[in-house]
């Protein structure tokens, strides 16, 4: 009888993750298809954005790519609300060839710490449906919060327009839909010493 554990074993790719810059742009309409693929496949919603979006984020600093040589792997973006008190982590994908390796959990990770250094004293929050990207929010200290809680920036909310689910955010005057809210408040974490800052 063969060992399980050594039929599922795979060869682990070398991934290296960067801060993504103007040479990082051919691949944003592939990312871009890879986060809308992985939205039908959940049957669940997402905030979408153009590609002139996900491009202007990248000439900003404020993208996050992960690439197996120079294919790519994952991807995770910056974006900040109410005068940069509110920062959030959108647009989290890894393609579906390179799941099961930890990935989503290292970029989230790099991108959390690249964000405490842009924004070191803005709150972190996210909205998800996905029980993945909810387990590394919580190992990263955020904790669940009332939609009240969040940014009142009506230009985050307009971005929950091209979700399929924006019609349970306005039935509920914006109080809740079928995400769950979590945030980081630096404040309540007064100790903590992120040594990766500075290796970024």
């Amino acid at each position: 009888m063969n060992n399980p554990s050594e039929d599922q074993q795979q060869e682990i790719p070398q991934i290296r993750i960067y801060i993504a810059g103007k040479q990082h742009i051919h691949y944003v309409q592939e990312i871009l298809d890879v986060i809308e693929e992985s939205s039908k496949a959940r049957g669940t919603g997402i905030a979408r954005r153009s590609p002139e979006y996900v491009s202007q984020k990248m000439l900003e600093g404020k993208a996050i790519i992960a690439l197996c040589g120079d294919d790519f792997a994952g991807f995770c973006y910056i974006e900040s609300w109410s005068n940069k008190t509110y920062v959030v982590n959108s647009g989290l994908i890894v393609k579906p060839k390179y799941r099961g390796f930890g990935l989503a959990k290292r970029i989230k990770r790099f991108s959390f710490v690249y964000s405490r250094k842009l924004f070191p004293h803005a709150k972190l929050f996210g909205i998800t449906s996905g029980a993945a990207v909810l387990k590394i929010n919580n190992e990263l200290g955020y904790r669940p919060v009332t939609f009240e809680q969040l940014t009142d920036d009506p230009a985050f909310w307009r971005g929950c327009q091209t979700c399929v689910n924006y019609d349970v955010l306005t039935r509920t005057d914006f109080k809740r839909c079928v995400c769950t809210a979590m945030l980081y408040d630096p404040e309540e974490h007064p100790d903590e010493v992120l040594e990766e800052l500075d290796k970024i």
